[in-house]
């Protein structure tokens, strides 16, 4: 049974894989930093609530893209299996079937959609990721990752509006029917939902001219659901598409694992 973490901005996610599929998926705010025995109580509280035993991980591989945390996790995870957890870093990417000519300027979570998008669907392929940023990750049918585009993502373009402005109300992420907004929650949903709808078709558009070609898109994270006329332009919709690339990273890595 493998454990895959993947710490990110707004949450980290513990993802549990048995038996050829993630049963299960639990999310921990990442801000407030906590200590390593509050992860590890969150962790177990889980586990004992989906009748699992920790005794049964015999894989840990951890993605983070906050560095506050690496050391956290590293010494929250180390007591939980024999083996040395799987920490995603430049460090391992001489092994990985994709390349990046920036090793240590793309995050681990983005390198971790390559690496999926480019054993799962071997052709060239656009990863579009909506979470706490958007972003885009162009993989070559070689395994060489060919650009990355990243922009606010929706909860963050919201947030900002919504923080920075004296009479605007909390707005939830609901697409409008409308895109001309009757009231001031309408408004900002129409403008900020319905304006993301167009970014990511505008800059597929640009993506697929530059590349001369159409590629396969696939979306991911956990609010690629919310902008729903967009399914048209993917080809899929893949949830857990950041955490495969983490089971296949560690496969990778530890080539006799066997989870």
């Amino acid at each position: 049974m493998l454990l895959a973490i993947d710490a990110g901005n707004t949450n980290i996610v513990f993802g549990i894989y048995k038996e050829g599929e993630w049963i299960h998926e639990w999310r921990f705010n990442t801000v407030p930093v906590k200590n390593q025995i509050e992860y590890e109580m969150f962790l177990r509280l889980n586990f004992l609530e989906a009748n699992l035993k920790l005794e049964e991980v015999d894989g840990i591989v951890i993605s983070s893209v906050v560095p506050q945390l690496n050391d956290i996790l590293s010494e929250f995870s180390k007591p939980l299996i024999k083996r040395e957890p799987l920490f995603v870093g430049p460090k391992i990417y001489e092994y990985l079937p994709v390349r990046t000519k920036r090793p240590y300027q793309i995050g681990t979570d983005l390198i971790a959609n390559a690496v999926a998008g480019h054993v799962l669907y071997k052709q060239d392929i656009v990863i579009v990721d909506f979470g706490t940023a958007l972003t885009f990750t162009i993989v070559g049918a070689d395994g060489l990752i060919q650009g990355v585009n990243i922009a606010p993502g929706l909860k963050t373009a919201i947030k900002a509006l919504v923080g920075n402005t004296a009479q605007l109300p909390e707005v939830p992420l609901e697409l409008p029917d409308s895109v001309l907004g009757t009231d001031t929650i309408h408004a900002i949903q129409s403008g900020v939902l319905w304006g993301y709808v167009s970014m990511v078709e505008g800059m597929l558009d640009k993506i697929h001219a530059e590349l001369g070609q159409k590629t396969k898109v696939v979306a991911t994270g956990g609010l690629s659901s919310i902008l729903h006329p967009l399914h048209q332009r993917f080809d899929e919709v893949k949830r857990h598409l950041t955490l495969d690339g983490l089971r296949l990273i560690h496969q990778i890595v530890n080539k006799d694992a066997q989870v």
